[in-house]
């Protein structure tokens, strides 16, 4: 008997990675005016970015109902599971958290359920789901499990750099003019994960520099394990990949989509890299 592990869409976890871990991925929903679509199911990352080009105002995200949670857990108990780790999206950005909360709080008796909150995002909680995954194969302790989660949560880390100011323009956290500025001036800001919430880091003047800064951090931090390279279909995954090179060997690069729901509020082409101290 062992530990299923369950997580959502935001963690941007490639379809073969979840799969081959057997990790349950319940969905956030997208929705383009009256149009309501599921994230990875009806819309793709490409036709996202695609659907975004086109459209004046940003899209919205919401959360999962606490329904979809309990039927995620219910089947891995069906499957044999001896109990469910659920790691969340930070719930500082979402309340995605809580309905997994009030799924695991409804089949409480029934299932045992522990519900982590990762304090991330895209891959830094995609990161955190693969390890738990791991450490539930080979147990059949749940709280032991989700220990494992808690720790690695303290542990992540996230940077990532905007290649353009038209997201949060749109999305009112920046005026016009400011974005008008930043983008005659070429500013490309970085900006991280910090204890579940997204914070500005350096503003870079040129791509190029922020690259060489998202390497420049991977370097110094020398993260133990994997480190996951996070594109809004950015045209310079590769020049990021050689950067990291002298850094990270090239197995232990893990390539991701960033989706729909971090990708909202990010833009297109933005970048950004993911991994454990």
């Amino acid at each position: 008997m062992t530990i299923a592990v369950v997580t959502d869409s935001s963690s941007d976890l490639p379809d073969h990675l979840a799969a081959a871990s057997g990790i349950g991925v319940v969905p956030l929903s997208i929705r383009f005016g009256d149009e309501e679509l599921v994230d990875r199911q009806d819309l793709t990352p490409s036709q996202f970015w695609a659907r975004c080009a086109t459209s004046p105002v940003l899209p919205e995200t919401s959360a999962p109902s606490p329904g979809a949670f309990e039927a995620a857990f219910q089947k891995a108990a069906d499957g044999g599971a001896e109990g469910v780790v659920c790691v969340c999206l930070s719930s500082k950005l979402s309340a995605t958290i809580e309905a997994a909360r009030a799924a695991a709080a409804s089949l409480e008796g029934k299932v045992a359920v522990r519900v982590v909150d990762s304090r991330s995002v895209t891959m830094g909680l995609g990161m955190i789901v693969l390890a738990t995954a791991r450490a539930g194969a080979a147990s059949s302790d749940v709280d032991a499990v989700a220990a494992v989660a808690v720790d690695l949560a303290g542990r992540s880390r996230v940077y990532g750099t905007l290649d353009t100011l038209e997201n949060l323009k749109k999305g009112g956290r920046i005026g016009a003019a400011q974005a008008l500025l930043g983008s005659i001036l070429s500013i490309k800001p970085v900006i991280e994960v910090r204890d579940g919430a997204v914070e500005p880091g350096p503003k870079q003047r040129t791509r190029a520099r922020a690259l060489a800064w998202l390497a420049d951090k991977v370097a110094t931090d020398a993260p133990p394990g994997d480190v996951a390279i996070i594109s809004g279909e950015a045209p310079d995954v590769d020049v990021l990949r050689s950067l990291l090179a002298p850094h990270v060997p090239q197995e232990r690069i893990v390539l991701a989509d960033l989706g729909a729901v971090i990708g909202t509020h990010a833009g297109p082409r933005t970048i950004g890299v993911a991994y454990q101290l």
